[in-house]
C-alpha cells in the first residue's frame, strides 16, 4: 500500500473514471476526497469506498463554481492536515455542430473542464508549497490530439488541459510540485460486455479500455519512484492514435 498517509483529491469521482481513481487510490491506503458535484453518486462513491475499510470524505463540489473549489480544497486541508496528490478529472461536453453552439454552451465546458482544473490546482498548489511538494495529474483526452465532427467545445478544453499541464509544471518547479497529464482514448464507463468485436480490434491491445486503465496510470504517475516524470501527456488508448487508417480498396500493399 504505497499510498498510506497520503491524501488525494479527485474531482468528478461519483462515477466512471473519477471513481475507479478514488477507489484505487484508497486500495492503496490513501485518504481520498470525493470532490463530486452530484449528491447521489458522490455519496455511493463514498460508501463504495468506506464500505470495504478505506478512507473517504465527499464534499460536494461543482468546479465551474471557483467559490465551491476553493471551499473544498479549504476543507480537504482542514479536515486531512494536508494535499499531496490532485487528480484533476471532472469534465463534459457538448457535441453540436459549430453554428449551433452557443456562446453560453461554450463558455460552460471551458469554464469546467479548462478554468476548473486551473483553479484547482492553483488551490492545491498553496497548500502543497506548505509541505514542501505534490503531484497534480489532469485528465485530458486524445479529443485534444484528433477530432470527430461537432466537438470543439470539448476538444478546445482538452488541448488546453495539455498546455496547462506543462506550463504549471514549469510555475509550480520550485515548490517541488510535479504536474502531469492523461489522456485517455476509448475508456468504456457502461455496458462494457456490449461492446463489438471490431471495437475491441480496432486497438493494438486488442480491446477497449476500462476505468481501472487510468486509475492505475494514475497510481503510476503520483508515486514517489516515478518522480522524474514531469510536464508529460501520457497518452493511454490501447494505440487507436497511432494506428494508421485507409480506406477499404482490396489494396494489399499498403
Amino acid at each position: 500500500m504505497k499510498f498510506i498517509g497520503r491524501v488525494v483529491i479527485v474531482t468528478g469521482a461519483g462515477k466512471g473514471i473519477g471513481r475507479a481513481i478514488a477507489v484505487a487510490y484508497a486500495a492503496e491506503g490513501a485518504s481520498v476526497v470525493i470532490a463530486e458535484k452530484d449528491q447521489v453518486t458522490g455519496a455511493e462513491a463514498e460508501k463504495t469506498i468506506t464500505s470495504t475499510g478505506g478512507t473517504a470524505c465527499f464534499i460536494k463540489t461543482d468546479i465551474s463554481r471557483p467559490e465551491e473549489i476553493a471551499a473544498m480544497i479549504k476543507k480537504a486541508a482542514e479536515l486531512y492536515g494536508t494535499i499531496d496528490i490532485l487528480v484533476n478529472n471532472a469534465g463534459f461536453g457538448r457535441w453540436k455542430p459549430p453554428c449551433d453552439l452557443t456562446v453560453g454552451e461554450w463558455d460552460e465546458v471551458i469554464n469546467t473542464n479548462l478554468r476548473g482544473a486551473f483553479l484547482c490546482a492553483r488551490e492545491a498548489a498553496v497548500v502543497m508549497r506548505q509541505k514542501g511538494g505534490g503531484s497534480i495529474i489532469n485528465i485530458a483526452s486524445t479529443r485534444a490530439l484528433m477530432s470527430e465532427p461537432n466537438s470543439e467545445a470539448y476538444a478546445a478544453s482538452k488541448g488546453g488541459i495539455v498546455a496547462l499541464t506543462h506550463a504549471l509544471a514549469a510555475s509550480l518547479a520550485a515548490d517541488k510540485i510535479r504536474v502531469n497529464c492523461i489522456s485517455p482514448g476509448w475508456i468504456e464507463t457502461g455496458d462494457y460486455t456490449g461492446l463489438r468485436d471490431i471495437d475491441h480490434r480496432q486497438h493494438f491491445s486488442g480491446r477497449v479500455g476500462k476505468p481501472d486503465d487510468i486509475a492505475h496510470a494514475c497510481l503510476f504517475l503520483s508515486s514517489e519512484e516515478n518522480g522524474f516524470i514531469n510536464g508529460e501527456n501520457l497518452v493511454i488508448d490501447g494505440g487507436m492514435t497511432r494506428k494508421m487508417i485507409y480506406a477499404p480498396d482490396n489494396d494489399d500493399t499498403k
